[in-house]
């Protein structure tokens, strides 16, 4: 459930996309400032050696001018009261101990820690796969925590240096997390995890492996698209929403006769996470410069995913806790 932001799908789309070049680029001072730190530093019979941390992150002389001339030229254009501009897509952050993202980073760290808590959790407290108990959806629920915290470990490694290895890394892993999303939404609201569904559950996940396949093999070897990516992402994230709010309505407003007829609160706790999801992404249309050099719309974004993904696996952990109830009792 990362990706239900679909208000203003063809902003989103303008403002996600990101682009080689950008206006601070092409600022005669900057291009002349990294032209001569480069000439006078880089090219020099001996140029000084970076510090340890930034090589440790891969930083080089030529990287290191650009970063130098980023904050010199936005520090020069504060002091004259003239608008920050982004510099090869991205906003002049100051970097610490060479990551470049510093914010992000800390966020992307902070949702990896309910997934992480959740798959132990979830390991003790789930039953066991196991015909005898007539329960199946133990490794559904596991696989949504698997598939959260290498997202999340991506993003991490992403915005702290941003290469096209990392970059890759970091979309293919958001995919795949709102692909299994969706995946767990058929599996768990259709019960293609009962023993009489296996051949539709053999089809689908079939089709759901091949579709990222496909997915990852055209942006890797045919042409990386930014616009596709987001748009496969958008439509798989807005199925799945429509599916759990479908679980939702129907499971709060028409409860079945299994679960006794009643209604229970915490069965809407995935159309409230929908909705909340929906305007955490709401902040990716209303970029800002960096507060403190460090804290842009990106970074808030991740922050506003770390409380519904602890919401997320605790309506996951009642969730389970009903099934094993009713199969028991089957």
């Amino acid at each position: 459930m990362r990706l239900s932001g679909l208000i203003f799908l063809s902003i989103t789309l303008a403002l996600a996309v990101p682009t080689s070049a950008s206006t601070g680029d092409r600022l005669p001072e900057f291009q002349t400032c990294v032209a001569k730190c480069i000439a006078t530093t880089c090219n020099s019979p001996s140029p000084p050696p970076l510090p340890l941390y930034l090589t440790a992150l891969f930083w080089d002389c030529t990287q290191d001018c650009d970063y130098q001339c980023q904050r010199s030229i936005t520090f020069e254009r504060i002091t004259d009261n003239k608008p920050v501009l982004q510099f090869h897509g991205k906003w002049p952050f100051k970097r610490l101990l060479g990551i470049q993202e510093p914010a992000s980073v800390l966020f992307s760290i902070l949702n990896f820690a309910p997934h992480y808590l959740a798959f132990h959790e979830l390991q003790k407290t789930l039953p066991p796969d196991d015909a005898r108990a007539n329960f199946f959806l133990r490794k559904y629920y596991l696989l949504m925590t698997i598939t959260g915290m290498n997202a999340w470990v991506w993003s991490s490694v992403f915005h702290c240096r941003d290469f096209v290895l990392t970059e890759r890394l970091d979309y293919f892993s958001a995919g795949l997390t709102i692909l299994s999303g969706f995946y767990f939404a058929v599996v768990r609201i259709f019960r293609l995890d009962r023993q009489e569904m296996e051949m539709s559950r053999a089809m689908f996940t079939i089709a759901c492996c091949m579709a990222y396949f496909c997915h990852v093999f055209y942006l890797s070897f045919i042409k990386f698209s930014y616009s596709y990516n987001i748009i496969a992402n958008v439509v798989i994230g807005l199925c799945q929403n429509v599916l759990w709010i479908y679980y939702s309505v129907s499971n709060y407003f028409f409860p079945s006769e299994i679960y006794s007829n009643r209604r229970e609160l915490w069965t809407l706790w995935p159309l409230w996470n929908v909705i909340l999801l929906t305007f955490a992404m709401c902040l990716e249309l209303f970029d800002f410069p960096p507060w403190m050099d460090a804290i842009d719309a990106h970074s808030l974004w991740h922050a506003a995913t770390i409380l519904p993904s602890f919401w997320w696996y605790m309506w996951m952990t009642k969730d389970a806790a009903r099934e094993a109830v009713v199969k028991q009792k089957d």
